[in-house]
């Protein structure tokens, strides 16, 4: 790593999904003004508006859209029709 460039102040934080209240605490560098007791300690908290427990694609609640599929309807339906 290059000397210098990495920031000094590392502290535990926890992050709180706002949409879910799940919390985690981890290391950042992020500046809070707000705090959180987690498990009888008390945290900076950083509040996020999604994280990987809300997330549609981590849950398994992504919908996916079969582009393929509405082309193929497409020509079937049409394919009859004359210029």
């Amino acid at each position: 790593m290059k000397k210098g460039i990495h920031p000094e102040t590392y502290r535990l934080v926890a992050f709180k999904d706002m949409s879910n209240d799940t919390v985690f605490v981890t290391r950042s560098c992020a500046t809070t003004k707000e705090t959180l007791m987690v498990d009888g300690v008390e945290y900076p908290v950083v509040k996020l508006e999604i994280s990987n427990t809300s997330h549609p694609f981590y849950t398994g609640k992504v919908k996916l859209v079969d582009t393929a599929g509405r082309v193929d309807k497409f020509y079937q339906r049409y394919k009859n029709r004359q210029k």
